[in-house]
């Protein structure tokens, strides 16, 4: 039941956002992500948004995650440098249900989900936060490896392999990141980005409950990735569970400092969309 929950989520969310999609090509590159920069975006509404805000690779809810809640936490681990010159045009033609899903989204990560990382950071030192991230960004190689391939990128997805390989065994079981140390560099793939190569092009916004800020092909490559996540084969349903539950708690700690930015914001709902929209167009611009 668990494992095919996500897939009748998606199927009912796609009904309604039944529409034809339209492309407009975006240019876009992602800005530092360890530095705060100012950053203004263009969207179809009358309003424009200027922040100081990071985009970090990191996800749970009403975030910046990529496709799946088993991105999370090796998104968080990740960081890109390279600059931001362009400004991201949002399609947002569902915007009274998203940010009715936001609204949700943002009440189950009140009472639910950053409780829960707050007792996550306050009883489990870095250290062992460190290793937990590690531990899903491993797993997290055999989905990135898959997409790559499927991308037409096959030497990439041998790499992939064989950091999850090195990691699996002499990082024991991707607690630690040997492979990086080895010259094997870590790449971030999903479905979504497969999509984008395969030719459908940009997409419109779309927040998917739980999962938080996709596009609507983003939406349907979770589907694509869930398949390929080891922590959704495991055969027990409790521990499957737990262990999500584990990735997501780990991915939203990384979001404390990014609390505070989005409650200052005039508005919070198109603060997040524009910059999740400007993340996404850079990754997928990348395979394009």
């Amino acid at each position: 039941m668990i494992k095919i929950f996500p897939c009748i989520l998606l199927a009912v969310f796609t009904h309604i956002a039944n529409a034809d999609e339209t492309a407009e090509p975006n240019n876009l590159q992602l800005p530092p992500t360890e530095n705060w920069e100012s950053i203004v975006f263009e969207t179809d509404s009358p309003q424009s948004v200027a922040v100081n805000v990071s985009i970090p690779k990191s996800g749970s809810i009403n975030d910046f995650a990529g496709s799946g809640a088993a991105t999370a936490s090796e998104q968080a681990l990740d960081s890109e440098q390279v600059e931001f010159d362009d400004k991201a045009k949002v399609t947002d033609p569902w915007e009274g249900y998203n940010r009715s899903m936001y609204g949700f989204n943002s009440g189950v990560d009140k009472y639910v989900g950053r409780p829960l990382a707050v007792a996550y950071d306050t009883v489990t030192p870095k250290y062992a936060q460190a290793r937990v991230s590690s531990f899903f960004s491993n797993l997290r190689e055999l989905v990135t490896a898959a997409n790559q391939t499927l991308q037409g990128r096959p030497l990439s997805g041998v790499k992939s392999m064989g950091r999850f390989v090195v990691n699996t065994t002499v990082g024991v079981v991707g607690l630690y990141d040997p492979a990086t140390h080895f010259g094997l560099t870590k790449g971030n793939e999903d479905f979504g980005q497969t999509l984008a190569v395969w030719g459908w092009s940009d997409s419109r916004y779309f927040v998917v409950p739980i999962f938080g800020p996709r596009t609507l092909r983003d939406t349907v490559g979770i589907i694509g990735d869930i398949p390929l996540s080891p922590v959704n084969q495991v055969s027990s349903a409790d521990l499957m569970l737990g262990l999500n539950i584990m990735q997501m708690t780990d991915a939203r700690t990384r979001m404390f400092a990014f609390d505070g930015v989005r409650s200052e914001a005039i508005d919070e709902y198109m603060m997040v969309r524009d910059a999740w929209m400007t993340k996404r167009a850079s990754q997928v611009g990348e395979r394009r």
